[in-house]
């Protein structure tokens, strides 16, 4: 089948939506573990007291948190539906936070093919996550934009390579292999949570802050280990990110950083400036060059921001997030709307 005809069938498919087995409860531990992998360190993902104060019922789950129950949620969809691809490139991720998680909610989780678009050749693919909780009101909408890479633009040893070298898993093989049939979203609306928009945020004033206002510079250092802990704790074990050879078979310089990791070092950044990481109601990330992390160097990120405008109706601003390793933009374009007190 060509890639065009590939293309093709995959956007008859558009539309193809199903939940996830289960609801996904959020662990306090889990909270922290997944804060520390991403070196989040702000007091509300960590102490419940810091949390209380800023009005929380629980720890504040980190807001790229959710890319950890959705990857296990998306599997399926790349399984048995977007079919036809060895590999995916992440490019784009939007979340969509309606009010923040914390630790003991019970999420339900589906999964949403939403858009295929050719462009340039390539296949962009967008799969959106929705997270709704116990009331049945939406708090949390994931849009993972990825490109479908076929055989004809990899090493043809890369296949065995990565065989070899991936975590033994759960064998999913025979999945998929049945004539494919379209379920959709059932028709009903889904309520938005709206106690993210009501409760006062701990930032700084609206009436403070001012459009041009800039965010102090931070440094991140990244080293293998980081890396490896991450793919562990987001259940994301690619061997790009932690295996040199299989990353040069793969096209790239050397292992590369998981681009939901640096999206999750910049949300702490701004978090950190902010003083409250659930004031966000949306993170839009564009991916424009990985962090190259080497074996003896690691890698440096520094991080940087402004305020790009700001909403007296809603006492809300955007800031844009600035990421580079080396001379290497890793943001191509990165957005932050927040509430201000």
């Amino acid at each position: 089948m060509t890639a065009a005809a590939q293309a093709s069938t995959l956007e008859a498919r558009v539309g193809h939506w199903y939940q996830a087995d289960g609801a996904y409860l959020v662990g306090r531990e889990k909270v922290r573990e997944y804060a520390r992998a991403v070196q989040d360190y702000h007091p509300a993902h960590w102490d419940v007291a810091a949390a209380a104060e800023l009005g929380y019922s629980g720890l504040v789950a980190p807001l790229t948190f959710t890319s950890t129950p959705a990857m296990a949620c998306n599997r399926r969809m790349f399984e048995e539906i977007v079919v036809g691809y060895d590999t995916y490139l992440q490019t784009e991720e939007v979340f969509e936070q309606h009010r923040p998680i914390v630790a003991g909610d019970e999420l339900h989780v589906d999964v949403e093919l939403t858009s295929v678009r050719r462009i340039a050749g390539r296949d962009m693919i967008t799969v959106t996550n929705t997270f709704t909780d116990t009331a049945g009101e939406r708090v949390h909408t994931l849009h993972t934009t990825v490109v479908g890479v076929t055989a004809e633009d990899l090493d043809p040893t890369i296949k065995t390579a990565v065989q070899n070298a991936m975590m033994h898993d759960v064998d999913f093989s025979g999945i998929g292999s049945g004539e494919y049939k379209k379920t959709v979203r059932p028709d009903g609306e889904i309520r938005v949570a709206e106690a993210g928009m009501t409760r006062t945020p701990g930032t700084p004033s609206f009436d403070d802050v001012k459009v041009g206002d800039e965010l102090p510079v931070h440094h991140t250092r990244l080293s293998r280990g980081d890396l490896v802990n991450y793919a562990g704790v987001a259940g994301d074990a690619n061997p790009i990110h932690w295996d040199e050879d299989i990353a040069k078979l793969a096209g790239l310089p050397d292992v590369i950083a998981h681009g939901m990791l640096t999206m999750g070092l910049g949300a702490g950044f701004v978090s950190a400036w902010s003083g409250d990481p659930g004031a966000v109601t949306r993170y839009a990330v564009r991916l424009s060059a990985p962090a190259i992390v080497s074996a003896k160097e690691g890698a440096d990120i520094e991080f940087s921001g402004r305020i790009k405008s700001l909403d007296p109706e809603t006492r809300s601003g955007v800031v844009i997030v600035g990421a580079k390793s080396g001379d290497r933009k890793i943001f191509g374009l990165a957005t932050m709307n927040i509430r201000f007190r």
